[in-house]
């Protein structure tokens, strides 16, 4: 039996995410203290009390899940009820940061300022320019191509979560992707456009990855405890600190093969996960990845509780 973490990434955000681990454990108030004065503001009370339009926003929530994640996580830790070591570790787009800092790759205190700032430059290159994004349900991966393909002559549209087997969303300019949702509609495909600040994963965030390279490079890195899986390459992350940085800067632009990414583990033997972070997003979807698989979820207290200790 091997066993892996996963990292939920935005759109876990959800107003009062972590308040009951702060309120009860020591371990998670240090990290929420920590993080409310590496940032300069009460990410604790926004992520606790809202309002909820402003934890909405890309600059926030991407650091209010990075943070609500690490308290949960060093919670589990300082209770003894994960393994010291997990034989691998996932993370979902912006859970990718969470994983490298669970294994040591760089330190809380950089983890926060590299994820507050890739928050507010994708929020920044959304702003910039009308996008949007267009979950099918129902597609495969040639099919979602092809409509891509069918719909780009209203703009850039693009493949950008291949997220669980007939579940792709799709990443591009507004009548891209309303085009796209007509097509995929006609050929019995459900569509549904989001509600997001733009075109993630995608040509539309050129501007944030150029910008997020800049930011990294100013961060050391070590080798990781143990594997992370990429979100581009669906492979573990090499040691060189600088292809796990190229790495991180594709992300932004490039799709997340999250799918892709659990069979690999499920490939190397894995058959217990633990999503360990607010909602419960990476759950689901492993249910349409592997229904055989065990999948912990641990985004509450009472969740925690009813864990044993390792």
């Amino acid at each position: 039996m091997k066993f892996a973490l996963l990292c939920p990434g935005q759109g876990a955000q959800a107003m009062g995410m972590g308040k009951d681990f702060y309120d009860q454990y020591p371990q998670a108030k240090a990290v929420y203290d920590a993080a409310d004065a590496l940032l300069g503001f009460r990410l604790s009370d926004l992520c606790f009390n809202g309002p909820d339009a402003d934890l909405q926003a890309t600059d926030n929530a991407q650091v209010g899940i990075f943070v609500t994640s690490m308290a949960i996580y060093q919670t589990l830790a300082a209770e003894k009820k994960l393994p010291a070591v997990p034989d691998f570790i996932a993370g979902l787009s912006l859970g990718e940061y969470t994983a490298l800092c669970i294994a040591g790759v760089f330190s809380f205190e950089d983890g926060v300022r590299l994820v507050r700032a890739r928050g507010q430059l994708m929020q920044a290159a959304a702003t910039s320019a009308p996008s949007t994004m267009l979950a099918l349900v129902g597609a495969d991966e040639p099919t979602a191509e092809e409509i891509c393909r069918l719909a780009g002559d209203k703009g850039i549209i693009v493949p950008a979560n291949f997220n669980a087997p007939g579940q792709i969303v799709l990443s591009g300019a507004v009548a891209a992707c309303q085009e796209a949702a007509t097509i995929a509609q006609s050929r019995g495909l459900r569509a549904v456009l989001l509600s997001v600040a733009g075109a993630f994963h995608s040509p539309f965030m050129q501007s944030a990855a150029d910008e997020m390279r800049q930011v990294l490079e100013n961060v050391p890195f070590k080798p990781a405890s143990c594997p992370v899986i990429s979100n581009v390459t669906a492979q573990p992350h090499g040691t060189a600190a600088q292809e796990i940085k190229d790495l991180l800067v594709r992300q932004i632009i490039a799709p997340v093969r999250w799918y892709q990414g659990m069979e690999y583990l499920k490939g190397q033997g894995v058959d217990s996960y633990m999503e360990l972070g607010p909602g419960r997003v990476l759950t689901g979807l492993h249910k349409r990845i592997d229904r055989r698989a065990e999948v912990t979820n641990v985004s509450t207290v009472d969740a925690f509780k009813q864990l044993s200790a390792v």
